[in-house]
């Protein structure tokens, strides 16, 4: 008997708690979500198995108190570290995200925005759901740090959220990971509502003019001249930017179409792994099951409506001046859910008129909110870091 119990102590079994439950039929649910009901799979699938494996007790594969004080203990990491302890190494030091950003930019085409660029500023205001939701948080209680990580998932953009997070508040990363790839899956639910309260059936039957052809020469010298600016105006944006930029010169040189599989296939899909299971590691019940998180849910959704709005708004605005010229439709996919919110811009705009085709146009504010993120991010670094 003594040997029975004796055993049973050794096991995870052991060491089981309400909490832990709690957190496996939370983990059940994000399954579901990821592969049911596919939302944002990629990435949703392996956080939810990181933080399966995160909450699997006396297992010993990820300590985040090595990696939560003002300097990382690697000794400490090399000597007793887990798989995912090595592993999270890659968002603790910012490699996963702009490598993210380096695939990313293998399939972006610029050529709407350059086609248009005055829809720059619609991925401009699209980004208001940022800076609202700061304020917002800080009002709740956050800590400066703590607001603009979880205002950047107004952004719709994984990674930039992940690679602010890991530097201004690690121990939120499980869940404004999860908050951000929620909502960017939730795109086609979250942003109709708002795009038809804020907009009148004659604004979105609006046909905008065909887009010009936009030159190789142009497409080849904007990932330059866009690192060049940006990363002068705004250095602590340098990285990722300069990581998309770099990856869409790779695209758009047309010389190096190795690098450009490599980069948007096979790179990317490894990095992908690395970083959905190691993020998901963090979410541990200790620290994933508090009011904070809840609030982090909230405060999310919130400045992703809010964003939709700044868009949409500035979109009205900027058919006002146009007098009738621009469907505010298209400033939703001022977000950086690339193509989703774009998408999403088309058939809102389709249920007016079927023969309304915004895609296109759409395109050029949503790839402009890829950059706005990632200046947005770069913002919060600067003062903050």
């Amino acid at each position: 008997m003594q040997t029975i119990v004796n055993f049973l102590s050794s096991t995870g079994f052991s060491s089981l708690s309400i909490q832990t439950v709690i957190m496996y039929a939370i983990i059940v649910i994000l399954f579901y979500l990821a592969i049911v009901k596919q939302f944002e799979p990629l990435l949703l699938l392996p956080i939810s198995f990181g933080m399966l494996l995160a909450n699997l007790p006396m297992t010993g594969i990820i300590h985040m108190e090595y990696f939560y004080g003002e300097t990382v203990n690697y000794g400490a990491i090399l000597a007793d570290g887990g798989l995912l302890d090595l592993l999270y190494l890659g968002v603790k030091l910012g490699i996963y995200p702009p490598l993210i950003f380096l695939g990313i930019g293998t399939m972006t085409d610029f050529s709407p925005l350059l086609a248009n660029p005055k829809t720059i500023f619609l991925g401009a205001a699209a980004q208001l759901g940022i800076f609202a939701t700061f304020i917002g948080a800080v009002i709740l209680g956050f800590t400066p740090s703590q607001a603009a990580s979880i205002g950047i998932i107004g952004g719709a953009d994984g990674p930039t959220a992940i690679f602010v997070t890991k530097t201004l508040a690690p121990e939120l990363l499980g869940a404004i990971a999860i908050a951000a790839y929620s909502y960017m899956a939730l795109v086609p639910i979250i942003q109709p509502p708002i795009m038809l309260a804020l907009t009148t059936k004659k604004e979105r039957l609006i046909k905008m003019e065909q887009l010009r052809t936009v030159s190789k020469a142009e497409r080849i010298v904007f990932p330059i001249a866009c690192t060049f600016v940006v990363s002068l105006i705004l250095p602590s944006a340098s990285t990722l930017v300069g990581m998309l930029m770099l990856g869409n010169l790779l695209k758009e040189s047309g010389v190096v179409d190795r690098l450009v599989k490599s980069a948007g296939n096979e790179l990317m899909n490894i990095i992908t792994i690395f970083l959905g299971i190691s993020v998901g590691a963090t979410a541990n019940a200790k620290n994933f099951l508090s009011p904070d998180t809840l609030k982090i849910l909230f405060l999310g959704l919130a400045a992703f409506c809010c964003s939709t709005a700044g868009g949409v708004l500035f979109g009205k605005l900027m058919c006002a001046l146009t007098k009738g010229k621009v469907n505010p439709l298209i400033g939703s996919a001022g977000v950086s859910a690339v193509p989703m919110a774009a998408r999403v811009s088309q058939v809102v705009g389709q249920k007016e008129d079927p023969g309304n085709f915004l895609l296109m146009h759409a395109m050029g504010p949503n790839v402009a909110g890829v950059i706005g993120s990632a200046v947005a991010a770069g913002v919060f670094l600067s003062y903050l870091a």
